[in-house]
């Protein structure tokens, strides 16, 4: 984060860096899960939709069974707002913690695990924190909203608004960590943390090797906590940053509080859950998938079954869902039926047929989609109509 390289380079220190290969143009997210290749079955159908107008992409996807949330919270969390962060060279030890609390205005501490995990090139520093008891740290929005603590329990990821704008992250993308798992961005909120891109799981965290109890939070007095005191207590090695605005800056020189945002959930619409579904396979554009999408069942309006008994949103054959199906929404089932599973299906089943590496590799992917060369070129003239009216 701009203006605090010292905190960055110590988190690097604190926890494993993870490394994957980098690319232009930000972070990627990869390919879906592993796959075999399979051919798709031959002359299955006529298309079901013959829109060809850019339009459409801004219907709400119908909706699914909720996923149930952590817990039974929701508003009503007492927030204790952060105005402290800082990051120890170590573990920070009881006595340490007590002498922490002990500091004139300081009426709360806690203290998380912290790392830094590296997608496509680009360092994301997070916080592993545990669900139930981190949400009082939060901003109150973030506190009240149950969805948020339900993904971090499911060990998703949640990303700080300013680093999924500068980072080009996608709501409901997965994003490969090297050497360790796939995370999901599961809902994008202002956290109000220095320096911090995102929060995850304490056993997420764990898994990834960050190190243990080193970054401090301090609540208390606005603006009243020392700085002095907070660098003794932990070491000249630790770094510190006030996060009062109060402490930072004049009244007079403050600007205006923002209201507080926060983005959970499944995508709105289907030109978010394209985009989305699209970075699985990277080199992909999500206006393949949508025109892919109107000429299926004209983003949802026609699901079948056709006449060659093909299914859902983006008209799989059974046999062909069950090779290349995904969970695209984390609630566990591969439904052929749900848009927010089968939009992304078809980006795992152009993907294993080449589509991200373009020409004509993207061409014969989209062929073995429905085994007709008319049907490519309209594919590719509606993909070229949604990139003129949406960029």
């Amino acid at each position: 984060m701009s203006g605090l390289p010292t905190l960055r380079a110590v988190m690097l220190i604190a926890a494993a860096v993870l490394a994957v290969t980098a690319a232009p143009g930000g972070v990627v997210v990869i390919m879906g899960d592993d796959l075999v290749k399979s051919a798709r079955e031959p002359a299955r159908r006529q298309p079901l939709a013959q829109q060809t107008a850019a339009a459409g992409l801004d219907r709400l996807v119908p909706s699914a069974a909720p996923v149930q949330d952590f817990g039974q919270g929701g508003p009503g969390v007492t927030p204790t707002p952060p105005r402290v962060l800082a990051v120890a060279a170590g573990t920070v030890p009881k006595e340490t913690r007590f002498e922490l609390s002990e500091l004139a205005h300081v009426q709360k501490v806690t203290v998380v695990d912290a790392g830094a995990v590296k997608v496509s090139g680009t360092t994301l520093n997070l916080l592993a924190v545990d669900p139930s008891g981190f949400r009082s740290w939060t901003p109150g929005p973030v506190a009240d909203q149950p969805a948020v603590w339900s993904a971090l329990d499911r060990g998703e990821l949640v990303v700080d608004a300013g680093s999924m704008k500068k980072f080009g992250m996608v709501l409901g993308g997965l994003y490969q960590v090297d050497g360790g798992p796939r995370l999901r961005v599961a809902a994008s909120a202002t956290l109000g943390l220095s320096g911090v891109d995102g929060l995850i799981s304490a056993d997420a965290g764990r898994s990834l090797g960050f190190a243990q109890g080193v970054a401090v939070l301090l609540h208390g007095k606005e603006g009243k906590i020392s700085e002095s005191g907070v660098r003794k207590a932990l070491g000249k090695n630790a770094q510190v940053v006030m996060l009062d605005a109060a402490a930072r800056t004049p009244k007079q020189q403050q600007p205006a509080e923002q209201p507080q945002q926060v983005t959970v959930g499944r995508p709105g619409s289907y030109l978010e859950l394209y985009k989305a579904a699209a970075t699985r396979c990277p080199g992909l554009s999500w206006t393949v998938l949508a025109a892919i999408g109107q000429v299926e069942s004209g983003h949802g309006r026609n699901n079948g079954p056709s006449s060659a008994g093909a299914l859902g949103p983006m008209q799989f054959m059974p046999a062909t869902w069950k090779a290349y199906g995904v969970d695209g929404d984390g609630d566990g089932k591969k439904d052929i039926w749900s848009a927010y599973d089968a939009v992304p299906g078809a980006a795992n089943y152009l993907c294993a047929n080449k589509a991200g590496q373009g020409g004509e590799k993207l061409r014969k992917a989209i062929w073995f989609y429905n085994h007709s060369w008319d049907y490519v070129n309209k594919v590719m003239g509606i993909a070229a109509a949604y990139a003129r009216t949406y960029t």
